[in-house]
């Protein structure tokens, strides 16, 4: 049975949404089997910057420790369930130490590549993708080479991200690209990695297909180009650990609405 840990983080995102995050992610929860759920206590203070350009980096670092210690509890693999994205990143750092070759999709509306120094919020969520690869002051950073990264359905990207995405290299795949669901396979494959973590932010879906998302972005993904994907690099590599972030429902009759989709992604990573 496929176990699932619950971390309704919301101090890394930026958007005037943000604490609608922690309902999101109870919402989920309530769907899920409660005999292979656990929770991450998330504390209810924003925290503090503490001179790294964070903004809630205190907060952020002591659940990022949290989120390590419950994940290394137990030997199988979890579905990490945000709250915000920044939630990726310990959990891909544990799974990069049991797998050390290990390739990353991110699906992603927002690129989340991001540094202290070029973030115009400061928030988290917008470095989430770099801390995947870039040492960056927050436990679990710089856990998995940027060769083996790929970046999917991303269609906004602030300047000096995209400037960060020539000067690395990194792989991007289009929405256009993903009309072949076998592309971020295909991609995990070029990596050579063994293993495979993949991580969904659900605004990567056209805000048609899910409204309860805090910084929607047009022109994403259909959920069959999603469900489709995800099943192709499952088939091409072992699935070792996966999060899914991003649910902001704007109220519970919201939250019941874009239900049925969120549990056809987590049916997809499970």
């Amino acid at each position: 049975m496929t176990r699932f840990l619950v971390v309704p983080q919301w101090q890394g995102s930026p958007a005037a949404r943000a604490m609608h995050l922690v309902d999101g992610a109870e919402a989920i929860a309530g769907d899920l089997p409660r005999a292979s759920t656990a929770r991450v206590e998330v504390p209810a203070s924003a925290g503090e910057a503490l001179g790294t350009g964070i903004r809630r980096y205190s907060a952020l670092a002591r659940i990022a420790d949290a989120v390590t210690d419950a994940l290394g509890q137990a030997a199988k693999p979890a579905i990490v369930v945000g709250g915000d994205c920044g939630v990726a990143v310990p959990a891909i750092a544990h799974a990069a130490e049991q797998h050390p070759d290990l390739a990353v999709v991110w699906f992603d509306a927002h690129a989340d590549l991001n540094s202290p120094a070029t973030s115009p919020s400061g928030a988290f969520a917008g470095m989430a993708l770099r801390a995947v690869f870039t040492d960056l002051p927050l436990p679990g950073s710089g856990a998995v080479a940027a060769d083996r990264v790929v970046l999917a359905g991303a269609r906004e990207f602030d300047p000096a991200e995209q400037a960060f995405v020539d000067e690395v290299g990194l792989r991007v795949l289009s929405v256009d690209d993903l009309a072949d669901p076998g592309a971020p396979a295909e991609a995990v494959a070029a990596t050579r990695a063994s293993a495979v973590y993949i991580h969904v932010d659900l605004d990567v879906l056209d805000p048609a297909v899910i409204t309860g998302v805090g910084l929607p972005v047009p022109f994403g993904l259909t959920l069959d180009q999603l469900t489709s994907a995800i099943a192709a690099v499952r088939a091409r590599r072992p699935l070792v650990g996966a999060s899914i972030a991003g649910f902001a429902p704007a109220d519970p009759a919201a939250a019941v609405d874009d239900l049925g989709t969120i549990l056809r992604v987590v049916g997809a990573l499970a």
